[in-house]
């Protein structure tokens, strides 16, 4: 008997009662190899000591107080590091508590400075079609995952899709990486001469894409071309990165690798590494100064924005990731991971796609592999592997509706910033061995 309302009301799920390293264990006494981080959350895996001790300083000084009030030291070191270490030009930051709440800010943010501005009329957001933005209101209408949205629709503000730009599944067969890249952002182009030329707040993307598609990384020149075309327009570029950013692609942000900074960037998983519920939104200059400039104020808040013992652990796992040089790591387990997966399942019958950056993975299953054709989503292939991988000992997180919300099925994989080469070998195997078995229940 349990008196939560568990995510799945029917599922009868391990307690976890210790984690150490790599691995969480439960109260019979199984470990679980978490090679996806929980959700992209664990980057330096469990009980790290250097984490743990700053937040027993922090607690033994100061666990919490209202930012209408106070700020905090910690909180003022976590917004210098977080600032000195983010791309030029993004020099101001906000504290939440998770990737929601960090979306929901910035989207507010976007929207007050064109207001402070005198551009009122600008009230659209464009996004793409199977991205995943988060779960309150505003952030699941900005994401285009249709199963996530449609019972929830006439709560939703008004938003509007383009597609992804999702090489495996978009491509046109002997179309090169360029001309993709191209006709993918000419359509954020096209809806906002659609929406009218001084229509439009925002474009929002995840830099790579994760929950709702596995790990799908920009192609060519994408992301240049959509900054671009946002700037022609004055419309505000927002990246979202609170699933593939700090560190998890094996630069602190994923938008390093394509040469291009937004206006607006949130984050949040790897920042507090699972330690405490922490997130951010890092803007730029311009949208600093426009409310400076203006009104003196940001209209939003939350009660435990700020909260120094989430800032400590930031700071903390920060710390770690640079004295540690884990950045590096994430690059050579990184390029090892996809050998790996390369070799356990390149050849699969039933894999149709390896893809991603760092550590941060994703496989995607096909029931046809020479055509691309997906399982039926009737047969739960993302729920079998799942199971088959716990039975095994091993967190992996798989999802279904990969291709459109309904259709298609894939495996994300975060392991730990700290993972070994053997820890990947042990990973690679065990979910090939999930995937076989998980595939073989359908015969």
């Amino acid at each position: 008997m349990t008196h939560i309302l568990h995510r799945a009301i029917h599922s009868k799920l391990p307690v976890a009662v210790r984690g150490q390293g790599i691995e969480i264990f439960d109260a019979d006494g199984k470990g679980y190899i978490d090679a996806s981080g929980g959700a992209a959350v664990s980057c330096l895996g469990h009980a790290h000591p250097a984490v743990l001790a700053a937040l027993h300083e922090q607690l033994d000084t100061m666990a919490y107080a209202h930012t209408g009030f106070f700020t905090t030291d910690v909180a003022e070191r976590l917004a210098d590091r977080l600032v000195d270490d983010a791309p030029k030009g993004l020099d101001h930051v906000y504290l939440v508590s998770g990737g929601s709440e960090a979306v929901e800010a910035a989207l507010k943010m976007a929207r007050q400075y064109f207001v402070e501005k005198g551009e009122p009329q600008r009230r659209h957001i464009i996004a793409r079609r199977q991205s995943y933005h988060g779960n309150t209101l505003g952030a699941l209408a900005t994401g285009g995952n249709e199963w996530r949205r449609s019972q929830f629709r006439p709560l939703l503000i008004e938003t509007h899709h383009i597609d992804p730009c999702y090489a495996y599944r978009l491509r046109h067969e002997g179309e090169t990486d360029e001309a993709f890249a191209a006709r993918s952002a000419q359509q954020l182009e096209d809806k906002i001469l659609e929406l009218g030329e001084d229509q439009v707040i925002a474009f929002v993307a995840e830099t790579v894409v994760g929950a709702t598609s596995g790990a799908v990384p920009p192609v060519a020149d994408y992301l240049k071309r959509i900054r671009a075309i946002c700037d022609r327009y004055g419309v505000l570029l927002i990246l979202d990165e609170v699933m593939c950013g700090m560190g998890r692609t094996g630069t602190l942000h994923a938008c390093e690798q394509d040469g291009v900074v937004p206006d607006l960037m949130t984050i949040a998983k790897g920042l507090g590494g699972g330690y405490q519920p922490v997130g951010a939104v890092l803007l730029s200059g311009k949208i600093f100064n426009a409310f400076a400039n203006g009104s003196g104020f940001f209209q939003h808040g939350h009660t435990y924005m700020g909260h120094p013992m989430a800032a400590a652990a930031g700071l903390a796992v920060q710390n770690v990731i640079r004295n540690e040089n884990l950045l590096a790591n994430v690059d050579a387990m990184g390029d090892h991971l996809e050998t790996r997966l390369i070799e356990r399942l390149g050849n699969h019958n039933h894999v149709g796609d390896i893809r991603g950056r760092g550590l941060f993975r994703g496989v995607e299953l096909v029931r046809d592999r020479s055509n691309k054709t997906p399982f039926d989503p009737s047969a739960k292939l993302n729920v079998r592997i799942k199971r088959e991988a716990m039975a095994r000992g091993l967190m992996v997180y798989p999802m279904g509706g990969t291709i459109d919300g309904q259709t298609g099925d894939h495996v994300l994989l975060a392991p730990p910033f700290i993972v070994t080469d053997r820890d990947i070998d042990t990973i690679a195997e065990r979910l090939g061995d999930a995937i076989d078995a998980a595939v073989a229940g359908l015969a």
